[in-house]
């Protein structure tokens, strides 16, 4: 039947089922794909075939020998490989179809360096192209580039000393000086933490260079809180220990990662003693035996008198000894593997409740020894009325002080009698315990120090958490009886049995964490389809541990410095330039190849814009122009990248934001802190309101926002 005579006749189903030209939509798909693999596999032989004749022909002419003029000729397999190489080149980018929820953080950027170089998960925020052929990771630290240079809101014009607009509220982003011009400058929204493209016409003379290095502009955020921020250079550097599948599905308190590899050893309490320096780190009250001379014994009478912790005061020295050597037990008394050396140790917990004159007060101390057995447990009367009696956190109540008789001087009586010269005083925070007690005493362990908080001084880990962490147990559950002392002294009497039996490095970022070239080098290249050393896979030999390199004005024993393969120390940020060179070539320090990771830091930026004072401020430098001052550090950054061999990822970040604000109120806060716990509410001359709250909250919120690239060559 023709088209023409087939128009309005209605055709059966049953013609329409048997019709082989009527398709479904499935077996067009597959035709399609059946046609397109044809052509592929046609296109592949073509290819094929036209490479064979070229082989073909360069075997002719060489004979797969060498030749008569002395030319080998290059094996067919060399050859697949460096083309492949080739193909298949490393590459960092922003990708166009990215969707960022949120900054990208620095422990981003370390997860980036681990995903390169051994066993980092891939990251969402970042186009990273065949990462597996990047040789090398370059991390360089620059504090004092921030997004103002490169708005405008900070005057890069020749001759200018500082910041063009140091009044800029923090976390606020000031317009250029220039209105008229402002299609020349970047413009960066303070929100927004999508990266801005690096346009060469629109950047300040001083940062043009960065340009031709880098594409895009990262707002990079520290990690912190709405009162501080962390260390830059430690997020960076310091590395989680990865837990395993089971640990992550775990439900409830986990135990610390550390323990699944740990080594115990045994560490008598005396190790544990808090130092002098750490003493005073912590605004403990020395005991006279750390005072050495009589000009430290004035000096320290002054402090105690200015921050009213003097006998006229009501406090007291516990013990009548000149030094802290008369502590120590005698030879015949100690058995040899003894943790406590033959002394005794005493576990202190208090709690206070608030007087009418808004001050602090000890309502109840409680005291177990080594064995947990309770020495003291008593209520003690305050001197002034009690006005609040803050039951949630001390589980103190009126009907419990209502039986109380004890006073603050009977209770310091009965110190008198029970601490003797071989005795340790334990406690967690216990400066707090001993200032509502008012006694200074010379051998103290407190477990705050034992078990630092992950991000350093001057932070603490709560008793709570590290019961939970360390003993897989709860303590302070309840929200309306509040704590009990005694529960919470155990508690901590375990925690230091635990680091006892386990270690000094217990607790610490040591073993909670590793460094990063730790990390590096116990892992190795890692293949990311398995997890695994692809050469364990196919039987050979592990492949080399990555080396890590570290180059700072830092002294090579210092910090993170320790744990690297080559250490290098700078005194300009010349030399930090010379350092990579040398660490990343194999030159000098860096050894055969060079290092797979280097981390390094300039700091004449930082210097010059008085984000931190010089180590050596005592000497006296010629006052160097801002614009000079960047000018100097793009060069040092352009000169690591020239330096850089192939297949090297590269990374610039600054670390934070302005920290002055910040640094400026917390101090204000901290001299409030001081004051508020010695003085009455009006007689406080510095003041704390919600209004430096919210300054602090946003000096710190500024702060927090740093810049980064990243790159590869």
């Amino acid at each position: 039947m023709s088209d023409h005579n087939s128009r309005g006749t209605k055709r059966k189903r049953s013609d329409r089922d048997n019709h082989s030209h009527d398709l479904t939509v499935g077996d067009t798909l597959a035709r399609i794909q059946a046609e397109q693999a044809v052509n592929k596999k046609e296109s592949d032989l073509q290819d094929t075939k036209a490479a064979e004749s070229q082989r073909n022909g360069l075997e002719k002419h060489h004979g797969g020998a060498p030749s008569d003029d002395g030319w080998q000729a290059v094996d067919r397999a060399t050859r697949r490989k460096q083309k492949k190489l080739e193909n298949n080149y490393p590459a960092l980018a922003h990708s166009a179809t990215a969707r960022l929820q949120s900054f990208v953080k620095i422990s981003d950027l370390q997860n980036l360096v681990l995903y390169i170089l051994a066993d980092g998960t891939a990251p969402q925020w970042i186009s990273v192209k065949h990462h597996q052929n990047f040789d090398k990771v370059v991390v360089l630290m620059v504090p004092g580039l921030d997004t103002d240079l490169f708005t405008g809101a900070v005057s890069l014009e020749d001759g200018e000393k500082g910041d063009e607009n140091p009044g800029a509220q923090a976390g606020e982003l000031v317009p250029p000086n220039d209105q008229s011009n402002g299609s020349t400058k970047l413009s960066l929204a303070p929100d927004n933490y999508y990266p801005s493209k690096l346009a060469h016409q629109k950047l300040p003379e001083p940062l043009k260079p960065l340009s031709e290095i880098f594409t895009h502009l990262w707002p990079i955020k520290t990690p912190g809180d709405f009162k501080r921020m962390h260390s830059p250079m430690y997020a960076m550097l310091s590395s989680p220990i990865p837990r395993t599948k089971e640990e992550k599905n775990k439900k409830g308190p986990k135990p610390p990662a550390e323990s699944r590899s740990w080594t115990d050893k045994r560490t008598p309490i005396t190790e544990y003693i808090a130092t002098r320096s750490e003493l005073v780190e912590n605004a403990y009250a020395l005991h006279p035996a750390h005072l050495n001379s009589e000009t430290e014994r004035e000096v320290e009478k002054a402090r105690r008198h200015k921050a009213v912790q003097s006998p006229e005061d009501g406090w007291v020295d516990i013990l009548d000894i000149s030094s802290v050597t008369e502590g120590a037990a005698p030879e015949s008394e100690i058995e040899a593997g003894s943790i406590l050396q033959g002394r005794s140790l005493l576990v202190i917990d208090c709690e206070m409740v608030t007087t009418t004159v808004d001050r602090f007060a000890l309502a109840r101390i409680s005291i177990i020894d080594w064995d947990g057995n309770v020495v003291l447990d008593e209520l003690v009367k305050p001197t002034d009325p009690i006005k609040d009696y803050l039951t949630p956190y001390s589980g103190i109540t009126k009907e419990m002080m209502d039986t109380a008789t004890l006073t603050l001087a009977d209770i310091q009586s009965r110190l008198r009698i029970l601490l003797t010269p071989q005795t340790i005083i334990a406690g967690h925070s216990l400066d707090s315990d001993l200032r509502a007690v008012k006694i200074s005493y010379p051998f103290i362990v407190d477990t705050s120090l034992l078990y630092p908080h992950p991000k350093g001084p001057p932070q603490k880990s709560s008793l709570k958490w590290l019961t939970q962490k360390y003993l897989s147990r709860e303590i302070q559950q309840s929200s309306t009886l509040g704590h009990d002392s005694i529960e919470d002294a155990k508690a901590c009497l375990d925690l230091i049995k635990q680091k006892c039996e386990k270690g000094k490095a217990w607790g610490t970022s040591d073993a909670s964490g590793e460094s990063i070239f730790k990390r590096l080098a116990r892992t190795g290249k890692v293949d990311h389809r398995t997890k695994k050393d692809p050469a364990l896979q196919e039987g050979m030999e592990p492949a080399p541990r990555r080396t890590g390199a570290l180059v700072d004005r830092a002294s090579p024993s210092h910090g993170f410095a320790a744990s690297a393969e080559v250490a290098i120390t700078c005194e300009t940020d010349r030399d930090v330039v010379a350092g990579v060179e040398r660490a990343i070539n194999g030159v000098a320090d860096g050894g055969a190849g060079g290092c797979d990771f280097v981390f390094a830091r300039l700091r004449e930026l930082e210097y010059v814009r008085g984000w931190a004072g010089r180590q050596d401020a005592a000497d006296e430098r010629e006052e160097v122009a801002l614009a000079d001052a960047v000018r100097a550090t793009v060069q040092c950054i352009a000169d690591v990248y020239a330096a850089l061999p192939r297949r090297t990822g590269f990374i610039v970040l600054s670390g934070s934001g302005p920290p002055g604000d910040m640094v400026r109120l917390q101090k204000v806060y901290a001299a409030h802190k001081a004051e508020f716990l010695v003085k009455k509410w009006d007689e406080l001359s510095v003041k704390w309101t919600d209004t430096e709250e919210q300054e602090l909250k946003k000096a710190v919120e500024r702060a927090r926002r740093g810049v980064g690239f990243v790159g590869g060559k």
